[in-house]
């Protein structure tokens, strides 16, 4: 449980590295937009790839491919409620798709999968990227899409469109790099130790240069926007209540290895996930909501996951 806290203060220190740097100039607003680049185009591909070359077989992929059905079917009743609730008046219209992605997905990796090593050792890891894998797929097709849609620019994006455009904005680089690092260990061709090396120096970026951009984001929007709001409990809601519950209701009809199961539920009920302030970014959707519930919802887990690992043994 040590170990986990202090992973936890590490993304702290990093974000509010981010935010003491730019208040002493070293950063300015446009280098958020610099590290926003890196980070989707050059840090989460290559992250992707390695930890799907690394960690898994074909053979080992295969095995478990049936253990995904529980974080599939859980994260699309997830994914449907926070629809639901998001055209309701409880969330703003300018919000709707930022609200449903961080409702729904969740951080697997960067606070995920130390947080699972620290509980439940090695043995954790292939059940973690199983829940990765489902998480990803819908993040970075569903989610990218619904976060594009809060910008001022998607109706005039949707008069203009062009089959073409929709296939590069679904096939991001952080997919792409996922679905070749599927195709790697299918085919079976081997990582040579170079690739392999260049690929952790990229993919190790990935966290710092995040979190540095949301602590830059959180400097010039200013500190007040981390107050609470109606929508950012909403969210709150659904990262840390309503999502573990939906995986345990799952694993009630759907039997699968007790440890997957705990590890599903621990992985469901991990903070938002720290991409949405940077496409928000991106998008020119609302990052200010975006950064300011992803901070939020890191620091309340510091207080929610003592509990939950109270739950654990009584699942």
């Amino acid at each position: 449980m040590f170990q986990s806290y202090l992973n936890i203060f590490v993304i702290f220190i990093l974000m509010f590295l981010g935010y003491f740097l730019s208040f002493k100039q070293w950063f300015s607003n446009h280098t958020a937009d610099t590290f926003s680049k890196i980070v989707l185009n050059l840090g989460l591909p290559c992250s992707m790839f390695i930890n799907i070359t690394s960690k898994f077989t074909k053979e080992a992929f295969l095995s478990l491919f049936s253990g995904m059905i529980i974080p599939l079917l859980s994260m699309s009743c997830t994914f449907a409620i926070s629809l639901l609730i998001s055209k309701t008046q409880l969330v703003r219209a300018t919000r709707q798709g930022i609200f449903v992605t961080m409702f729904t997905c969740s951080n697997t990796i960067f606070i995920g999968l130390p947080i699972n090593l620290a509980i439940f050792g090695e043995k954790a890891v292939p059940y973690v990227l199983l829940y990765y894998i489902v998480n990803t797929s819908l993040f970075w097709t569903f989610g990218v899409f619904q976060i594009a849609k809060d910008s001022p620019y998607y109706q005039q994006a949707t008069l203009n469109f062009h089959p073409l455009i929709f296939f590069k904005k679904l096939f991001s680089p952080a997919l792409l790099g996922f679905i070749i690092g599927l195709v790697w260990i299918f085919l079976q061709w081997p990582t040579f130790p170079s690739l392999v090396t260049l690929g952790n120096h990229l993919g190790n970026l990935t966290t710092p240069l995040s979190m540095f951009a949301i602590g830059i984001m959180l400097y010039y929007q200013g500190i007040q926007n981390l107050k609470i709001n109606r929508e950012m409990l909403l969210v709150l809601l659904g990262r840390f209540i309503l999502s573990p519950f939906i995986v345990w209701l799952c694993a009630q009809w759907i039997q699968v290895p007790k440890l997957m199961l705990l590890v599903f539920i621990v992985q469901s009920a991990m903070p938002v996930q720290n991409s949405v302030p940077i496409l928000a970014r991106n998008y020119q959707a609302d990052e200010q909501f975006a950064a300011s519930t992803m901070s939020l919802s890191v620091f309340i887990y510091l207080f929610y996951i003592p509990l939950l690992l109270v739950l654990l043994p009584h699942l």
